[in-house]
């Protein structure tokens, strides 16, 4: 079984894999580490990763990259509007709302939702993965934002199951990056000591993230996490681009904006201009060639310039990391080590403010780059039943606030309960009842949007159905487990209503909440998981998670631990009660619809179909090319005593005529035409090949049989001599093997004299496969005569001799005959050798 991390990044994506030697980030076919998040979609087939970034430039207009920021959000979205002036190509409006982008593919225009594009990121990520194990590829670990609300996150477990992925978890990268550091770590404090508190900072390409960990032995706890999720190394890049525009405007008098071409050049110009200033201090130039309208630009920029260029940019590296302390209830004295990751963490300014605010020195222990996907890795082998890996417990956390609202009957009122608040730990359960005499809804959102980076606050709408009042008339209660699962994903995970029963009931139904309470403050995380995961009515009450018990006024009261077993033992004293779990319908705001995931999945089959007839159709276009530049080389060389001039001249005229056919009208043929071309040169290269390689080769097989021949001649005439070591030899065989190899000196030199007296332009009169065949046939016959091994006589006065001498069958008897039994030792031998192996 393959376990594979991927840290699905807005620019760049890494695989990790966990290998019997550890963890390993895996190269793509081009041997980089890294590969781009990009599509690039053609008029016959798509490139993706390296490919496609090198056609970024050339391929504007169907050159899908940074569409990270895309999931799970409505066309008319803020953010959706803000990229959109930020990108190249054509994003659309999709029939359910969602943004998509819109491309020329197969030679016509085609809209994808962002859940197709990302799918075919995974896939290629995917067969990368599956390229390096040498094995499929199913179960894996994705990364995201820490700030992605529930519909980003369904968004991207569409996107893996249209890829054909299994994510077992959808995990945090901070989370990624505290686990990678942490599961290493020997010295971290026992359980029962004060754990030790790192800082992770992650600064990508697009957004900032901070988190507070608190690590024990086997144990990680993510304290707090903010984010600032419009700050990154892009930002950093736009105000360089923003800052060349101008100057280009006034020195050379072009609008770069205008041009989306050069705008997109003068991008990697100045990504690559950061880069270096991040090492030199000195002024660096900036030259670009042909850049627009036949101009070559040129122009510099030091350190200090770009620090005062991005001092608006510097000044919002703090905040989060005051928010992150404040919130964790941490002083800076609190923090161990600070521990930074992500490309634009590299920039000097950056880690200067940074240090500045801890007044500590910080660590970069771990890979900036792949620790992300390293640490999805080691998730991916935790959950895994094919890996044993060291036991290391996570407990993340619920990075909104979460409410739940419902009607009332009281005056058609609403009541509310928060039941997740922020940074709240999870995956986690609870359980809440509620006393209804009919069907009901509940509805769940963020409590404050202001701290959501999203503009709606729904995360969906849940229907409890089949909801009765109980047969004395009383309201039903109802127990509804909320969850907040591994992924992060808000759901409501079950629901069913308790049904009082008489003594005389049936004796079979389960009683209710029977297991001895725990006390609330300690809810065990990682048991909580195993109850989620076995979901069923009769766990409602054995999850170790806070129950609260919520009445038709939307009064919310915990009950007390003690009140609470009182009445366990009271309602069992009374008779039985029975659990039902009931249905729920859920509604879930920007959800796929199932049928829509479905065409996506066919889709993404077809154009994997499509990609691989087109590499076929290439193959075989690449087959006819490289034929015809082989055979005129050889045909200049080895193969020329081979053929007439006449046949020569014919020969050269054709491999010329199908190179020119190649570069015109063959230039774009199916593949069947490419085949059938590739067997008619065949047809006329293959003789003279095949005249070239028995050349070669005939010599060696003719001198095999001669030799063999000699051999045979040797045996035969000891034999006529009478030579002690051939006289068992039966005399009338000893004249077949005679004959047999009279006859086979004939064939042999005749062929050679016939084969003589031909030119190396004609056919050969036997050949190499016809000699190698005569030679195994004179083994076949006569090796069984001429070795048959001479019959063993015991002489009474050599048997103590013989025993010693030989152990085992010789000249044709069986061992039953003439081995004697093994000595002990080496019997003892043999047995301790199996008792070192088991």
């Amino acid at each position: 079984m393959s376990v594979v991390g991927i840290d699905l990044g807005f620019l760049n994506c890494y695989i990790a894999v966990a290998r019997s030697g550890g963890i390993e980030t895996i190269a793509n076919e081009y041997s980089d580490r890294c590969t781009p998040a990009c599509i690039s979609l053609g008029s016959r087939t798509r490139a993706i990763g390296n490919a496609a970034k090198s056609q970024i430039v050339t391929n504007v207009r169907n050159t899908i990259h940074g569409f990270k920021k895309l999931h799970g959000r409505s066309f008319d979205d803020p953010i959706v509007q803000t990229e959109r002036i930020r990108l190249p190509y054509e994003l659309q409006k999709m029939p359910n709302g969602s943004a998509g982008v819109k491309v020329r593919y197969l030679e016509e225009e085609r809209p994808f939702a962002i859940e197709q594009v990302t799918g075919m990121l995974l896939a290629k990520l995917k067969e990368t993965s599956e390229n390096a194990l040498k094995k499929p590829v199913a179960d894996c670990v994705i990364s995201i934002p820490s700030f992605f609300t529930d519909a980003e996150r369904r968004s991207v477990m569409a996107a893996a199951q249209v890829a054909g992925l299994n994510c077992l978890r959808l995990m945090n990268e901070t989370t990624a990056v505290a686990l990678a550091y942490g599961i290493y770590k020997q010295d971290l404090p026992s359980l029962d000591e004060k754990p030790r508190n790192v800082v992770f900072i992650d600064m990508g390409h697009s957004a900032y993230q901070v988190s507070v960990c608190a690590f024990n032995k086997g144990k990680l706890k993510v304290l707090a996490t903010t984010f600032d999720p419009y700050l990154g190394g892009r930002n950093f890049d736009e105000a360089l681009v923003d800052y060349f525009c101008d100057e280009f405007k006034t020195k050379y008098k072009i609008n770069v904006k205008e041009n989306s071409r050069a705008l997109l050049r003068l991008y990697q110009e100045c990504e690559k201009l950061k880069k270096l200033m991040s090492a030199n201090a000195s002024d660096l130039p900036l030259n670009i060639e042909c850049f627009m309208n036949d101009l070559d630009v040129s122009s510099k920029m030091n350190r200090a310039q770009f620090e005062q260029l991005c001092a608006s940019l510097l000044a919002r590296v703090e905040p989060p990391l005051k928010s992150v302390m404040d919130q964790a209830n941490l002083q800076r004295e609190d923090i161990n080590s600070i521990e930074i990751v992500g490309g634009a963490t590299r920039i000097p300014a950056v880690k200067e403010q940074v240090t500045r605010f801890f007044l500590k020195d910080i660590s970069t222990t771990l890979n900036a780059d792949e620790a992300v996907a390293r640490g999805c890795a080691l998730q991916c082998a935790i959950l895994s039943p094919a890996f044993k890996v060291r036991e290391f417990s996570i407990t993340d956390l619920v990075p909104y606030s979460v409410t739940l609202r419902w009607k009332t009957s009281f005056e058609e009122g609403t009541g509310e309960c928060e039941v997740f608040s922020k940074n709240h730990p999870a995956p986690f359960s609870k359980v809440i009842t509620f006393h209804k005499k009919e069907p009901f809804e509940l509805e769940a959102f963020y409590t404050n949007l202001h701290e959501v980076p999203y503009p709606d606050p729904r995360i969906g709408n849940f229907t409890i159905q089949n909801v009765f009042p109980q047969s004395d008339g009383d309201s039903s209660k109802v127990k509804v487990k909320v969850r907040i699962n591994i992924h992060g994903i808000f759901s409501v995970a079950s629901a069913s209503v308790i049904e009082k029963q008489n003594l005389e009931g049936d004796h079979n139904d389960a009683t209710m909440e029977t297991e001895a309470p725990k006390s609330e403050g300690k809810e065990d995380v990682d048991k909580m998981q195993v109850d989620q995961e076995e979901g069923g009515h009769q766990k409602c009450h054995a999850e170790h998670t806070p129950e609260e018990e919520i009445d038709h006024t939307g009064a919310k009261a915990k009950v007390p631990l003690s009140d609470k077993q009182d009445r366990i033992n009271q309602t069992i004293k009374k008779g039985k009660i029975k659990s039902i779990d009931l249905p729920i319908q859920s509604s879930l705001y920007r959800q796929l619809t199932q049928d829509l995931l479905n065409s996506y999945i066919e889709n993404e089959g077809k154009m994997i179909m499509q990609d691989k007839l087109e590499k076929e159709r290439n193959d075989a276009k690449n087959a006819v090319e490289e034929y015809v530049y082989d055979f005129r080389d050889k045909l200049g060389t080895v193969y020329e005593k081979f053929i007439t001039p006449e046949d020569m001249n014919k020969l050269s005229a054709m491999l010329e005529d199908t190179e020119n056919w190649l570069y015109e009208e063959g230039e774009d043929q199916p593949k069947q035409v490419y085949v059938d071309r590739l067997q008619e040169l065949k047809k006329y290269g293959q003789p003279i090949q095949m005249k070239y390689v028995e050349h070669e080769e005939r010599p060696k097989a003719l001198n095999d049989l001669g030799k063999k021949i000699q051999l045979v001649l040797k045996v035969i005439e000891a034999h006529r001599n009478k030579d002690e070591r051939y006289d068992h030899l039966d005399p009338a065989e000893m004249e077949r093997v005679e004959k047999y190899i009279s006859d086979s000196m004939n064939w042999l030199n005749s062929k050679m004299n016939a084969q003589n007296k031909l030119s190396l332009t004609q056919d050969p009169v036997v050949k190499v496969s016809e000699i190698v065949t005569k030679s195994k046939e004179l083994d076949n016959f006569c090796n069984p005569i001429v070795y048959k091994p001479k019959p063993k006589v015991e002489a009474p006065e050599d048997k103590a001799k013989t025993g010693s001498e030989h152990n085992g069958p010789m000249d044709g008897q069986s061992g039953s005959e003439t081995s004697p039994d093994p000595p002990k030792g080496s019997s003892q031998h043999t047995d301790s050798g199996e008792m070192e192996v088991d």
